[in-house]
């Protein structure tokens, strides 16, 4: 039987590619350790995930490894072998934050995780397609050097600049940028990715993501910007904006879209590829037009507020350019717009706070526009961080 292995299978994109892998007559391997407890409290577990796969999928076999344990992801490899023909990679620690608070964690699961899995499928499933979530933080704070203008609700770039019309692309440099502990960790895990798809042959491609969400995502306060916003806006439970006056923006993708997207490089791989891959111009917004956006989703009131301190590394203005992507792979589109993303999330948020595993809705074609008025009161407080992809 044809093998899946996708690490972080608990995790919001790692359950949505076994779900639908699953689909395509794939048998999956499950790896994850539930570090996010570890990384973020009890909150952001994602045993239940598990526990949900294990139940629904016939032909979903678990496994509780440490990928920073070499030895350990090789048994893995070594009892499956040859009948791997994918590898999704999506385990991670996400966060620039707890990144510098444990270097060396950040750094064993980022990059050298990434290291030993690719070693294992290059020496016992070399024909296997090995797709990487990476992130948009590869690229540090060289966007920040953009010409930006402010509006009423947003940062935006100057509609004269090439980035305007579809976002950021691939030649954006990676060098001479601060990118914070977590950004260079994954920086190292890209470029091997890369390197062993162009030095090797292997079919290899890194997916540098912007924000990832859905409504499966376990949203916590150090990472799952718009989960845990809807969460915090449904519940009351204050939440806090830091720095850019909350105009910060980001594109968000839908977990189904993403996986969508490692479908199509799944039937028709190439070797060390780099795609960005997001909301796009399609799905985005900024912190003030999230607020009023789960605002008018929700029908309560966000008890939000502000302080006036930006994060090491953190992005001013992200909007993905997915045209290359979309070159190699023209059959992909996106099924789900910000306005649609947030109602899954919502619901999922109330079904979850009152004990019931929600349903995921169609999606309808039409795009959403993001909100304009901001709500809240702006003082001082603690920090609320905005997410990063995985």
């Amino acid at each position: 039987m044809k093998l899946a292995l996708v690490t972080g299978s608990a995790g919001l994109i790692g359950s949505e590619t076994c779900k639908r892998l699953a689909k395509e007559g794939f048998g999956i391997i499950g790896v994850d350790n539930d570090m996010r407890r570890y990384f973020f409290g009890a909150e952001a577990s994602t045993r239940k995930t598990r526990h949900e796969l294990e139940e629904r999928l016939s032909d979903y076999r678990h496994h509780a490894v440490d990928i920073r344990d070499a030895e350990g992801v090789m048994t893995v490899f070594r009892q499956y072998g040859s009948d791997i023909k994918v590898v999704v990679h999506t385990a991670a620690q996400p966060s620039h934050d707890w990144a510098a608070r444990e270097p060396l964690t950040d750094f064993g699961v980022n990059a050298l995780g990434t290291m030993h899995l690719l070693e294992a499928t290059r020496l016992h499933a070399p024909e296997a397609v090995f797709i990487f979530t990476s992130t948009n933080k590869v690229y540090g704070d060289t966007p920040n050097s953009l010409p930006l203008v402010e509006t009423e609700t947003r940062w935006e770039i100057d509609r004269a600049h090439p980035y305007f019309a579809r976002g950021i692309d691939e030649t954006m440099s990676i060098d001479a940028c601060k990118h914070s502990i977590f950004g260079a960790s994954k920086v190292a895990a890209d470029v091997m990715v890369q390197e062993y798809g162009r030095y090797f042959g292997m079919k290899t491609a890194v997916f540098r993501g912007g924000c990832l969400t859905g409504p499966a995502h376990a949203g916590a306060e150090l990472h799952g910007f718009l989960a845990y916003l809807m969460k915090c806006t449904v519940t009351g439970k204050p939440y806090s904006v830091f720095g850019y006056k909350g105009k910060q923006v980001r594109d968000n993708i839908h977990s189904h879209d993403l996986v969508e997207a490692f479908w199509q490089f799944i039937q028709k791989p190439r070797s060390g590829q780099v795609y960005n891959i997001g909301g796009s111009r399609h799905s985005n917004c900024s912190m003030l037009e999230a607020i009023q956006l789960c605002e008018e989703i929700s029908g309560k009131k966000l008890s939000w507020t502000y302080k006036e301190d930006n994060r090491i590394g953190d992005h001013i203005w992200w909007i993905s350019d997915v045209a290359r992507f979309q070159s190699h792979y023209p059959n992909w589109t996106y099924r789900y717009d910000l306005r649609t993303t947030l109602q899954e999330i919502h619901d999922a948020t109330v079904a979850n706070t009152e004990g019931s595993a929600p349903s995921q809705t169609a999606a309808p074609d039409s795009t959403a526009n993001a909100a304009k008025q901001p709500a809240g009161e702006i003082k001082s407080t603690r920090r609320q961080l905005l997410a990063e992809p995985g």
